[in-house]
């Protein structure tokens, strides 16, 4: 049986805002799987759903480029050991020629873009090799992320650490932006409904039939239930339902709408995103010390 850390009770108590006895409880049925762990307390209806992003424990930044005519952008996520050297003003240089390189290209794979050459003559991982002997940490480029639109693009990067960029048909570079603040700032799945995969469907729908309320109803009217549940849920991670975090009179839309713009799509990038980082807990390890003497 694997086992359940306090890692990863402290991650199930952040995504679903349980206690801590709940958590470690579902861990453990789970086999720690978290994943699976937020399904069932999901299904037991002690849970709502659970924040999607994974451990966020990587440093360093998102660096975007835009092409002239708007309609082509890439944004490229470059990893430092810490936060520290994320903010350095080497580090962000670095960020910055890798974005418009790899834009110049029109190249979005890691390992492509080390091959890159900057305008100084060297390589990309030239560079990088350099800046790791400058700056005394380890320097990655983890991945990049190319969109093209038919109009124009929306960029947005908060805090270094989350990236946006949305494509829009009509609508101009403002209205893009503002799109993507949202997106940053809500993390939708999909653009429109439709666009939700089948297989995550089914898992909502498995997750909405094993609900306590469920029990006991007829078949017809569970399924009634289901049907509402199921819209409820595509409109809450559907970017075109969701009400706009700016004005939440307005779904975003219409707000896209109204401006005769169309979305046509979006990537959002969060450093760090699924990357493991051992977290050392001191006072532990100073009381274990104490124990053991």
């Amino acid at each position: 049986m694997a086992a359940v850390t306090a890692a990863l009770v402290k991650e199930l108590r952040e995504r679903t805002g349980l206690g801590m006895m709940e958590c470690k409880k579902a861990l453990v049925e789970a086999d720690a799987d978290i994943e699976r762990a937020i399904d069932d307390l999901r299904k037991s209806g002690q849970a709502k759903a659970a924040k999607k992003a994974g451990r966020t424990a990587a440093e360093g930044a998102i660096a975007v480029a835009v092409s002239d005519d708007g309609k082509t952008a890439i944004m490229v996520e470059i990893n430092s050991e810490t936060d520290f050297v994320a903010r350095d003003d080497n580090f962000l240089g670095f960020a910055s020629k890798v974005a418009a390189a790899a834009l110049a290209a029109g190249e979005a794979d890691a390992a492509k873009i080390a091959a890159l050459t900057l305008e100084d003559g060297s390589t990309v991982e030239k560079a990088r090799e350099a800046l790791i002997q400058k700056i005394g940490e380890n320097i990655q480029v983890r991945r990049g992320a190319l969109l093209t639109a038919e109009t124009a693009i929306g960029a947005y990067v908060h805090g270094g650490k989350i990236g946006v960029l949305v494509g829009l048909k009509g609508g101009d570079e403002a209205l893009g932006k503002d799109v993507a603040m949202h997106v940053a700032a809500v993390a939708p799945m999909v653009v429109n409904t439709n666009e939700v995969p089948e297989a995550e469907l089914e898992r909502e729908k498995d997750i909405i039939r094993a609900q306590p309320d469920m029990a006991g109803k007829p078949a017809e009217i569970v399924e009634k239930m289901l049907g509402g549940r199921i819209q409820k849920f595509l409109k809450e991670i559907s970017l075109v339902e969701q009400p706009f975090v700016k004005d939440p009179n307005t779904t975003v839309g219409k707000l896209a709408k109204d401006a005769g713009a169309e979305i046509q799509s979006f990537v959002r990038l969060v450093v760090g995103e699924g990357i493991e980082k051992e977290e050392t807990d001191f006072a532990a390890e100073v009381m274990a010390q104490v124990n053991k003497g």
